[in-house]
């Protein structure tokens, strides 16, 4: 019994199926963040009426744009990088932690059986990242870069207005990004 004709099958195969679920997760995880054009409606941007509305939407607005937030902050890092080439690559190598274990993922992280919250990823991936990026000789740098996204992001959020977000349609608490995470 022998089978002429036949083309032996290589591992091609599964780094093929590999490279095509690996594109489709990139698609659907940086889905997950919200619209641009949400975020940057010129029609929800307007002054808050006191500091504690000012601190309310800051709160929400971090709940509801958290992903979009983040590449925020990560892109200034990025461009303050591009003149410190052993920044840039730790910086691309802890990039690809993100993309693990922050923005493409479908479902929670558990370790030990554990849920891990999406916040204390992000708290621990952006420390991670620093520390890293510290130790590579950029500080200043750094810092400067991270305190300016952080900013950005912090005027963003006390400038928009939060009534026209929705807000019930996928679990964002009231209390955003800073409320205390339930088990």
């Amino acid at each position: 019994m022998t089978s002429y004709g036949t083309i032996p099958v290589s591992d091609g195969g599964k780094k093929v199926e590999f490279l095509s679920r690996a594109k489709e997760r990139i698609q659907t995880g940086l889905g997950v963040s919200r619209p641009w054009k949400e975020m940057f409606n010129l029609h929800s941007i307007n002054i808050p009426h006191g500091f504690a509305d000012a601190v309310s939407r800051i709160k929400t607005n971090f709940g509801y744009f958290r992903m979009n937030y983040a590449m925020i902050v990560l892109a200034v890092l990025f461009l303050s990088l591009l003149w410190h080439p052993i920044s840039l690559i730790v910086f691309v190598v802890s990039m690809a932690a993100w993309l693990f274990f922050y923005f493409l993922r479908d479902e929670p992280l558990v370790i030990f059986h554990y849920t891990i919250d999406d916040r204390a990823v992000l708290a621990l991936l952006s420390a991670v990242t620093v520390a890293l990026l510290l130790l590579t000789g950029a500080t200043v740098n750094i810092l400067l870069s991270v305190l300016i996204g952080l900013v950005v992001v912090v005027v963003h959020a006390a400038f928009r207005k939060t009534d026209d977000l929705c807000l019930d349609e996928d679990g964002v608490e009231a209390g955003g990004f800073l409320a205390a995470s339930s088990p």
